[in-house]
């Protein structure tokens, strides 16, 4: 390995830090609590090291939600491969979202739990092009194939494509959030939220 490569290794190495630690304090303590002093604190930098990678806290964050949201992407893109019927890719769309935040529940609680509203002079947030919209985009053209197939009735596409997040996401915060409550089970309750969507959608 060249100097050259070794050093954008570490840059890399250097930055998968700042963002897990940052990941973790906003979970720990909230986004409006953590300062970019205490996540240099964390890893044992100065902040001046953390403004080379990231222009402000929220710039941060940003690249924290892009990364979960990338991830999701992939898996979207990975069953779209293997699903081609698409009411079952809803289905397993779903699940997949779901089950991506309970395995992964702070990247979940930090792109989709952490309120936080943007101060002057933060970087603005921008959702067109973003992954985030990447990522809905691939629930969206399911939807869409579905009912140019008629395997849904006609109905607004954007107002479904979002009704069906909202579900998946109530299900997956809630998990995650209510780790007391007498569940009826993961899988059973995942499935019986699915299957309830889906008969929703075909009315």
């Amino acid at each position: 390995m060249s100097v050259k490569e070794r050093r954008e290794r570490e840059k890399q190495e250097l930055r998968q830090e700042i963002l897990e630690a940052a990941r973790q304090l906003f979970v720990e303590e909230g986004y409006e609590h953590v300062s970019m002093r205490k996540i240099a604190d964390k890893i044992d930098y100065s902040p001046t090291t953390i403004y080379l990678y990231f222009r402000d806290k929220e710039d941060l964050l940003h690249a924290i939600c892009d990364e979960t949201f990338a991830r999701l992407v992939a898996e979207f893109q990975r069953i779209k491969g293997r699903t081609p019927d698409p009411v079952e890719r809803l289905r397993r769309i779903g699940r997949a979202y779901i089950e991506f935040g309970l395995s992964h529940p702070n990247h979940y609680r930090v792109a989709f739990m952490t309120p936080h509203q943007e101060r002057p002079g933060e970087t603005p947030f921008q959702y067109q092009g973003s992954m985030g919209e990447k990522c809905f985009l691939q629930l969206r053209s399911t939807v869409d194939e579905c009912v140019a197939l008629g395997r849904l009735p006609p109905l607004n596409i954007d107002a479904a494509s979002q009704a069906m997040w909202c579900a998946v996401h109530g299900v997956t915060s809630a998990l995650i959030g209510f780790t007391k409550f007498p569940w009826v089970g993961t899988d059973r309750l995942i499935d019986q939220a699915l299957e309830m969507m889906l008969r929703g959608l075909t009315k």
